[in-house]
């Protein structure tokens, strides 16, 4: 018998958020984890708040909303206010009620920039990791880093000192430095380029450390782009990681660009043992030797160090980081942490789903 297309006319409805999402949807599972580092944060967003005036957007809804951007690649904030206004389960992530207005997108952006601070997101961040340790190596990792293209074009990066450029569109023949040359829209990004083949652009450099056994983020942040910045970056996130456990032997591995005396050197002093590639075609040859190379363990970290290409993978595609849409390091880098924490949390409830 064919059914009615009669048209919905009730206003009501008796069903609730919480009955509509599947107990078996991967949200579920996420909901649980950050609920209870929100709690554990409470204090710290008392701290940032006054206790008289106008009641703000609570921040843990400012943090959930900013995980489902995340999430759900939502290129804009207008667009996740959009489906806010009507999607079910992302007002029952969120924590709306049905009936509830959804917040001006300038609102919140405002309210969002003012709360994810870097303090914040590494609060967050050092929340999520701890809740993964389960799941982590505490012996072998990788390190490694990414280019970051900058909200900026090529028309912006414009003299210092002296006459302008003009608009910036025919720049051939010129010599332009990083030295001479700054972006009138983002003076943070700097003028880069990851290979000798690959063209020069305003961008900054994201870097990650990630454990072995399942490529899980251990720690990550953002810098200026420079030609030595992957290795300082790479020796600060080692030593922030070494500190807590100083006597503890690990070892580290990574590409040829991290292959210098300095970067072994420094490595070695924190009781790490660096497992770079050997850059045999330098001038003075590796820092390496066959000390090093000869040991099982060395193939082994050269063979796991392609994991790190999963988390950069997922950060720049799933979370729009290939180009950020904020400008200056320090909401880059907050961004790039807050991301990175929610690459764990997805990774966290599959290992967590996976049979034993």
């Amino acid at each position: 018998m064919r059914g009615d297309d009669r048209q919905p006319d009730s206003m009501f409805s008796y069903v609730s958020p919480e009955q509509r999402v599947p107990s078996d949807h991967p949200l579920r599972a996420i909901r649980q984890l950050v609920d209870a580092i929100l709690a554990e944060m409470s204090r710290e967003f008392d701290k940032l708040y006054s206790d008289v005036g106008r009641p703000s957007i609570p921040p843990e809804r400012l943090l959930r909303a900013q995980l489902l951007q995340i999430f759900y690649s939502i290129r804009s904030e207008r667009l996740l206010m959009e489906q806010l206004d009507y999607n079910i389960l992302f007002r029952w992530f969120v924590g709306m009620d049905m009936d509830e207005p959804v917040w001006v997108p300038t609102v919140f952006t405002k309210n969002r920039d003012r709360l994810l601070t870097q303090e914040i997101a590494r609060s967050f961040f050092r929340r999520v990791v701890e809740r993964a340790q389960a799941f982590m190596s505490d012996e072998h990792f990788t390190v490694d880093g990414t280019l970051i293209e900058a909200w900026a074009s090529q028309k912006s990066f414009q003299r210092k000192d002296g006459p302008t450029d003009g608009d910036g569109r025919n720049f051939h023949g010129q010599s332009r430095k990083n030295d001479t040359h700054a972006s009138t829209t983002d003076s943070d990004a700097k003028l880069y380029r990851k290979s000798s083949s690959a063209e020069a652009r305003l961008a900054y450099l994201g870097h990650l450390l990630i454990e072995n056994r399942h490529g899980l983020i251990v720690d990550a942040m953002a810098t200026e782009a420079d030609g030595r910045a992957e290795r300082d970056a790479g020796l600060l996130m080692l030593y922030d990681l070494a500190k807590a456990t100083p006597s503890k032997r690990r070892t580290i591995g990574a590409d040829k660009n991290y292959d210098t005396a300095d970067f072994v050197t420094v490595s070695r002093e924190m009781n790490v043992t660096p497992h770079v590639s050997q850059n045999l075609k330098r001038a003075g040859g590796s820092a390496l030797d066959a000390r090093t190379t000869r040991h099982e363990s060395y193939a082994q970290s050269q063979a796991c160090r392609p994991r790190v290409e999963r988390p950069f993978g997922w950060l720049k595609t799933i979370a729009w980081l290939r180009k950020v849409k904020l400008r200056g390091l320090e909401k880059v880098d907050w961004l790039v942490v807050f991301a990175s924490a929610a690459f764990n949390l997805r990774r966290i409830v599959t290992l967590m789903a996976a049979p034993a």
